[in-house]
């Protein structure tokens, strides 16, 4: 929120018009980032491993595939169904060094389903419910929002002690500005713009930038096995953005 209000000083953009726009923008805040985040950090306080969380949130364009022909009337090409399946593999090959199932416990894999769940609504929603707001105004109402919502369960759960430091501070910066500001905006961005497994399945390429910062900060050298999950990724994904999503008449 702090983050967001020179931009906003700056801009001035417009804000929501009506309460019903509002009640909207709000909605789809509350599942992108109260839920979806909140769910996904919570399954790895509960022991489930980043490839294992990496893998299920990356069932996302999937689901988005599924609910698209379903209720938007977007039909996929077989040979993009295809870049769905093979981009997931891509995925599960990455991520392989990181799964660990020793800590797999029922709560964590609820939590991160319900982050699925909370992500793949959210985005639709907004696309849906949100198609012209303002994103940078809606972003300070959504971060107002999940706020509200998770403080309170921060002093339940967790007694909202922190133990500052500068990585706190450099993870803090790179989750609210990178991701939850410029990313998420880019993506809406997208969406208005293409069909919605088309802009999702870009989601897959997540993890290939991990790797890539994992090399880059800390010096991580990919496996073999990562690198032919790179190109099993991107192979995927060109896959689906490269074909005419069909739209349904039904």
């Amino acid at each position: 929120m702090l983050c967001l209000i020179p931009v906003l000083l700056w801009l001035r953009p417009p804000w929501p018009a009506t309460p019903r726009a509002l009640g909207h923008v709000v909605v789809a805040g509350l599942l992108m980032h109260g839920i979806q985040l909140s769910g996904s950090h919570y399954a790895q306080y509960l022991g489930l491993s980043a490839g294992i969380v990496a893998i299920i949130l990356s069932v996302q364009p999937l689901l988005t595939a599924v609910i698209a022909r379903r209720w938007m009337h977007e039909r996929l090409a077989p040979r993009q169904w295809t870049g769905v399946g093979v981009g997931l593999a891509g995925v599960v090959l990455v991520v392989w060094h990181k799964i660990d199932v020793r800590e797999m416990t029922l709560g964590a894999l609820v939590a991160v389903s319900v982050s699925l769940a909370g992500v793949t609504a959210g985005t639709l929603y907004q696309r849906v419910f949100c198609p012209t707001v303002n994103l940078y105004s809606a972003a300070w109402v959504q971060f107002a929002a999940s706020l509200v919502l998770l403080v309170p369960l921060a002093f339940v759960f967790e007694d909202a002690k922190v133990t500052w430091s500068w990585a706190l501070f450099g993870s803090i910066a790179f989750l609210v500005v990178l991701a939850s500001i410029f990313a998420v905006n880019a993506l809406h961005t997208l969406m208005r713009h293409g069909q919605a497994t088309k802009v999702t399945s870009i989601l897959y390429l997540t993890p290939i930038f991990a790797v890539v910062l994992e090399y880059l900060m800390f010096g991580v050298v990919p496996s073999a096995l990562t690198l032919v999950g790179i190109a099993v990724t991107c192979l995927g994904v060109s896959l689906v953005t490269a074909g005419k999503l069909r739209q349904s008449m039904a």
